[in-house]
């Protein structure tokens, strides 16, 4: 992995601006697939995902990101064999990102001489955008992954989103509900968006019952408790602090039930604070962020996201590779893999009380909540991340091609 690029006149050297074009097939492309950070986020797992399949016969990827101390997957990714570097600084240094990464961006440009941008995140894919038309020559296509609905950008980044999207040669939606909020752009409606449903690199996770046995003892979890469980940064659009109100119900009909929550984020002390005054603080078990929540998932009996928006969790499609039911908030992509009774349930957003109920009948059936973990771990054989990844190449085809 190598650090922030040196932006002395020497280690740049007399390298020139030209980018050429795509050589012939038989050469590789250069692609550079650009993010906020490297944490352990959806978005990010997608990342290493994708480049543990990506046809390196025909595009060789590098990786950057802005954020220094969100490198938890930069580690995975070079030993998936992709170059990583940090714009905003020494990686693993906590703090804010040097204000200087736009210009590193550049010189990375400059230097790599990219034939593709493929951008993640708004803010560094508005940079990219920027930057590309100082280049001298074509500049390197520009490819950009909507991974929410628009709504849920403050103002500032919508706008600036706003202002430089169509310089976007194509756009790639993880879900249709992501798709209908991304604006019209300057190519034809079905050159311009690709929705791409993206899956879960879970090959030889563990499961049954010595999986869940290991990962009830892991987490320190009574091996008779009914277990919910849910994955996500502790952030405001996941609003666990309805989950903690749900559970706080469920365990007025179930006194041993548990929750566990895996993650981390900004309210943490929050929720541990409201979990308190809700008097359910033993039994709720907050993880932070892990790197093995596939050896983790067995120990739970039902999987839940309580969240108010989202694009195409991830996290969801682990669950149910995983064979969890699952209880989740009807809102962006989730419908578009969990029929509401079939491999779980959809209930709405904000509402402790349906949450509630719904565990609660979970709790109750076990009869129910093995058919609908069968049903899941079917539905998860649509999950293909390895042709979510070529159909990402199909769209990098067909934009090098124009």
């Amino acid at each position: 992995m190598s650090g922030p690029l040196d932006e002395s006149p020497q280690a740049a050297g007399p390298v020139p601006e030209q980018l050429p074009e795509p050589g012939p097939a038989d050469a590789p492309v250069r692609v550079l697939w650009l993010a906020k950070g490297l944490g352990r986020g959806g978005a990010e797992q997608l990342l290493l995902n994708c480049a543990r399949h990506a046809d390196r016969s025909r595009y060789r990827i590098e990786v950057a990101y802005v954020l220094p101390w969100k490198d938890a997957l930069a580690p995975a990714l070079t030993g998936a064999g992709v170059t990583v570097h940090c714009l905003g600084g020494v990686p693993g240094t906590p703090g804010r990102a040097d204000p200087r990464w736009p210009l590193r961006l550049r010189r990375l440009l400059v230097e790599r001489r990219y034939h593709l941008v493929h951008t993640h995140m708004p803010v560094p894919a508005a940079a990219a955008r920027l930057l590309a038309p100082t280049l001298t020559g074509p500049g390197p296509r520009l490819v950009h992954t909507e991974h929410n609905v628009w709504e849920r950008y403050r103002p500032a980044t919508r706008w600036a989103n706003a202002l430089t999207y169509r310089r976007n040669d194509a756009v790639i939606a993880v879900s249709h509900a992501v798709a209908r909020t991304v604006p019209p752009g300057r190519r034809r409606p079905g050159d311009w968006v690709t929705v791409v449903h993206h899956g879960p690199d879970l090959a030889g996770a563990p499961g049954g019952p010595a999986a869940r046995a290991a990962a009830r003892a892991e987490l320190g979890l009574p091996a008779e408790a009914f277990v919910v469980g849910t994955v996500g940064n502790l952030t405001p659009k996941k609003d666990q602090a309805t989950l903690l109100a749900a559970h706080a119900a469920l365990l007025r009909r179930h006194p041993r039930a548990r929750l566990v929550l895996i993650g981390a984020g900004p309210l943490e002390g929050q929720l541990r604070a409201r979990a308190a005054e809700l008097g359910i603080a033993d039994a709720v078990l907050m993880t932070g962020s892990r790197p093995d929540v596939p050896q983790l998932l067995p120990a739970l009996d039902v999987f839940t996201l309580s969240s108010r928006q989202e694009g195409l969790p991830v996290a969801l499609m682990e669950a149910m590779t995983s064979g969890l039911p699952s209880v989740v908030t009807r809102v962006g992509g989730m419908p578009e893999v969990l029929d509401d009774g079939e491999q779980g349930y959809l209930v709405p957003p904000g509402d402790p009380s349906a949450l509630a109920d719904a565990f609660a009948r979970l709790a109750e059936e076990p009869d129910l909540r093995t058919r609908l973990a069968t049903a899941a771990r079917e539905r998860s054989g649509r999950f293909d991340v390895a042709g979510a990844q070529r159909a990402v190449e199909a769209v990098y085809a067909r934009v090098l091609r124009h």
